[in-house]
Protein backbone atom coordinates (compact mmCIF):
# COMPACT_ATOMS: atom_id res chain seq x y z
CA UNK A 1 0.00 0.00 0.00
CA UNK A 2 1.09 3.62 -0.48
CA UNK A 3 2.77 5.13 2.58
CA UNK A 4 0.16 7.92 2.60
CA UNK A 5 -2.50 5.29 3.36
CA UNK A 6 -0.53 3.74 6.22
CA UNK A 7 -2.03 5.70 9.17
CA UNK A 8 -5.55 4.88 8.02
CA UNK A 9 -4.66 1.21 7.51
CA UNK A 10 -3.06 0.98 10.98
CA UNK A 11 -6.18 2.50 12.56
CA UNK A 12 -8.33 0.00 10.67
CA UNK A 13 -6.11 -2.91 11.77
CA UNK A 14 -6.62 -2.04 15.43
CA UNK A 15 -10.35 -1.53 14.96
CA UNK A 16 -10.58 -5.07 13.59
CA UNK A 17 -8.10 -6.81 15.86
CA UNK A 18 -7.85 -4.65 18.98
CA UNK A 19 -4.67 -3.62 20.74
CA UNK A 20 -3.05 -0.22 20.98
CA UNK A 21 -1.87 1.96 18.09
CA UNK A 22 1.94 2.31 18.17
CA UNK A 23 3.45 5.73 18.72
CA UNK A 24 6.14 5.19 16.08
CA UNK A 25 5.17 6.59 12.64
CA UNK A 26 6.87 3.65 10.91
CA UNK A 27 6.08 0.56 12.99
CA UNK A 28 7.72 -2.66 11.85
CA UNK A 29 5.00 -4.83 13.30
CA UNK A 30 1.53 -4.58 14.77
CA UNK A 31 0.06 -7.06 17.24
CA UNK A 32 -3.68 -7.19 17.71
CA UNK A 33 -5.39 -8.16 20.95
CA UNK A 34 -6.62 -11.30 19.18
CA UNK A 35 -3.05 -12.36 18.39
CA UNK A 36 -3.02 -11.22 14.76
CA UNK A 37 0.46 -10.14 13.70
CA UNK A 38 1.12 -7.71 10.85
CA UNK A 39 4.70 -7.24 9.68
CA UNK A 40 5.36 -4.11 7.62
CA UNK A 41 8.17 -3.91 5.07
CA UNK A 42 9.16 -0.48 3.77
CA UNK A 43 11.15 0.56 0.72
CA UNK A 44 11.32 4.34 1.01
CA UNK A 45 14.93 4.72 -0.03
CA UNK A 46 16.09 8.08 -1.32
CA UNK A 47 17.45 8.63 -3.89
CA UNK A 48 15.90 5.79 -5.83
CA UNK A 49 16.88 4.26 -9.17
CA UNK A 50 14.62 2.27 -11.46
CA UNK A 51 15.71 -0.13 -14.21
CA UNK A 52 13.03 -1.97 -16.18
CA UNK A 53 13.83 -4.00 -19.26
CA UNK A 54 12.06 -6.50 -21.48
CA UNK A 55 12.58 -7.53 -25.08
CA UNK A 56 9.95 -4.99 -26.13
CA UNK A 57 11.32 -1.95 -24.33
CA UNK A 58 13.02 -0.38 -21.33
CA UNK A 59 12.72 2.37 -18.75
CA UNK A 60 15.36 3.96 -16.53
CA UNK A 61 14.53 6.58 -13.93
CA UNK A 62 15.95 8.47 -10.99
CA UNK A 63 13.81 9.70 -8.10
CA UNK A 64 14.64 12.12 -5.32
CA UNK A 65 12.20 13.01 -2.60
CA UNK A 66 9.65 10.74 -4.24
CA UNK A 67 9.69 12.73 -7.49
CA UNK A 68 11.08 11.59 -10.83
CA UNK A 69 13.92 13.93 -11.77
CA UNK A 70 15.38 12.03 -14.74
CA UNK A 71 14.03 9.25 -16.88
CA UNK A 72 14.37 7.55 -20.25
CA UNK A 73 11.78 5.26 -21.80
CA UNK A 74 12.34 3.54 -25.13
CA UNK A 75 11.52 0.59 -27.34
CA UNK A 76 13.84 -1.98 -28.87
CA UNK A 77 12.80 -4.89 -31.03
CA UNK A 78 14.19 -8.27 -30.05
CA UNK A 79 13.00 -11.07 -32.30
CA UNK A 80 10.98 -13.89 -30.74
CA UNK A 81 12.14 -17.47 -30.89
CA UNK A 82 11.38 -19.32 -34.12
CA UNK A 83 10.22 -22.87 -34.64
CA UNK A 84 12.30 -23.21 -37.79
CA UNK A 85 15.14 -25.71 -37.75
CA UNK A 86 18.61 -26.07 -39.17
CA UNK A 87 20.55 -23.16 -40.64
CA UNK A 88 17.53 -20.86 -40.52
CA UNK A 89 17.10 -21.43 -36.80
CA UNK A 90 20.77 -20.66 -36.17
CA UNK A 91 20.55 -17.47 -38.20
CA UNK A 92 17.48 -16.30 -36.29
CA UNK A 93 19.13 -17.20 -32.98
CA UNK A 94 22.23 -15.13 -33.82
CA UNK A 95 20.07 -12.21 -34.85
CA UNK A 96 18.00 -12.47 -31.67
CA UNK A 97 21.14 -12.62 -29.50
CA UNK A 98 22.60 -9.59 -31.28
CA UNK A 99 19.38 -7.65 -30.77
CA UNK A 100 19.29 -8.61 -27.08
CA UNK A 101 22.93 -7.50 -26.69
CA UNK A 102 22.12 -4.17 -28.32
CA UNK A 103 19.17 -3.73 -25.97
CA UNK A 104 21.28 -4.48 -22.89
CA UNK A 105 23.98 -2.05 -24.05
CA UNK A 106 21.44 0.71 -24.69
CA UNK A 107 19.84 0.29 -21.26
CA UNK A 108 23.22 0.15 -19.53
CA UNK A 109 24.24 3.37 -21.31
CA UNK A 110 21.13 5.16 -20.07
CA UNK A 111 21.53 3.74 -16.57
CA UNK A 112 25.17 4.86 -16.47
CA UNK A 113 24.10 8.38 -17.41
CA UNK A 114 21.10 8.62 -15.10
CA UNK A 115 22.13 6.50 -12.10
CA UNK A 116 25.93 6.40 -12.08
CA UNK A 117 26.40 8.37 -8.81
CA UNK A 118 23.23 7.12 -7.13
CA UNK A 119 25.07 5.15 -4.46
CA UNK A 120 27.00 8.20 -3.26
CA UNK A 121 24.36 10.91 -3.68
CA UNK A 122 22.45 10.32 -0.44
CA UNK A 123 25.00 12.32 1.57
CA UNK A 124 26.30 15.86 1.22
CA UNK A 125 29.94 16.94 0.80
CA UNK A 126 30.62 16.29 4.52
CA UNK A 127 29.41 12.72 4.25
CA UNK A 128 26.35 13.47 6.38
CA UNK A 129 22.71 12.87 5.47
CA UNK A 130 21.08 16.28 4.90
CA UNK A 131 18.29 17.32 7.29
CA UNK A 132 14.89 16.15 6.13
CA UNK A 133 16.20 13.37 3.90
CA UNK A 134 15.41 9.75 4.62
CA UNK A 135 18.20 7.97 6.52
CA UNK A 136 17.62 4.82 4.51
CA UNK A 137 19.89 5.85 1.67
CA UNK A 138 19.71 4.90 -1.99
CA UNK A 139 17.92 1.87 -3.38
CA UNK A 140 16.99 0.34 -6.72
CA UNK A 141 13.77 -1.01 -8.22
CA UNK A 142 14.31 -3.49 -11.04
CA UNK A 143 11.77 -5.28 -13.18
CA UNK A 144 10.87 -6.97 -16.41
CA UNK A 145 13.02 -9.81 -17.68
CA UNK A 146 15.20 -11.23 -14.89
CA UNK A 147 18.02 -12.30 -17.24
CA UNK A 148 18.15 -9.00 -19.10
CA UNK A 149 18.14 -7.05 -15.83
CA UNK A 150 21.08 -9.14 -14.61
CA UNK A 151 22.96 -8.47 -17.86
CA UNK A 152 22.38 -4.73 -17.53
CA UNK A 153 23.62 -4.69 -13.93
CA UNK A 154 26.70 -6.70 -14.91
CA UNK A 155 27.98 -3.66 -16.80
CA UNK A 156 31.10 -2.47 -14.96
CA UNK A 157 29.85 1.13 -14.96
CA UNK A 158 26.95 0.06 -12.75
CA UNK A 159 29.00 -1.85 -10.17
CA UNK A 160 27.99 0.55 -7.36
CA UNK A 161 24.31 -0.28 -7.90
CA UNK A 162 24.62 -4.04 -7.43
CA UNK A 163 24.81 -4.04 -3.62
CA UNK A 164 22.13 -1.41 -3.02
CA UNK A 165 18.83 -2.49 -1.41
CA UNK A 166 16.64 -3.79 -4.20
CA UNK A 167 13.01 -4.54 -4.94
CA UNK A 168 12.31 -6.75 -7.93
CA UNK A 169 9.15 -6.72 -10.04
CA UNK A 170 9.60 -9.42 -12.65
CA UNK A 171 5.93 -9.67 -13.58
CA UNK A 172 5.79 -6.34 -15.43
CA UNK A 173 4.80 -5.97 -19.07
CA UNK A 174 6.88 -4.22 -21.72
CA UNK A 175 8.10 -0.98 -20.11
CA UNK A 176 6.55 2.33 -21.15
CA UNK A 177 5.77 5.50 -19.20
CA UNK A 178 2.63 4.02 -17.64
CA UNK A 179 4.44 0.81 -16.64
CA UNK A 180 7.29 2.90 -15.19
CA UNK A 181 4.90 4.91 -13.04
CA UNK A 182 3.12 1.74 -11.90
CA UNK A 183 6.46 0.12 -11.03
CA UNK A 184 7.43 3.11 -8.90
CA UNK A 185 4.15 2.93 -6.99
CA UNK A 186 4.49 -0.81 -6.45
CA UNK A 187 8.18 -0.64 -5.65
CA UNK A 188 7.78 2.05 -2.98
CA UNK A 189 4.62 0.61 -1.44
CA UNK A 190 4.57 -0.77 2.09
CA UNK A 191 4.27 -4.54 1.95
CA UNK A 192 2.25 -6.16 4.73
CA UNK A 193 2.41 -9.79 5.81
CA UNK A 194 -0.34 -10.89 8.18
CA UNK A 195 -0.44 -14.03 10.27
CA UNK A 196 -3.20 -14.98 12.67
CA UNK A 197 -2.64 -16.64 16.01
CA UNK A 198 -5.59 -17.35 18.20
CA UNK A 199 -5.28 -16.07 21.76
CA UNK A 200 -6.03 -18.76 24.34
Amino acid sequence: MATTRLPQWIAGFHERHGGSIPAAPRPRELIGADGTLAQLHYFDHDPLGVILVRRGGYAVARLRGGKMVLHKVGTRYVQSRTAAGGWSQQRFARRRDNQADELVTAVADHAARILIDLASSATDETGEIPVGRTPYGPGVIVGGDRQLVAQVLSDRRLATLRDLPRRALYDLGDPNRAVLEAAIKRGTAVRVAISEHAVN
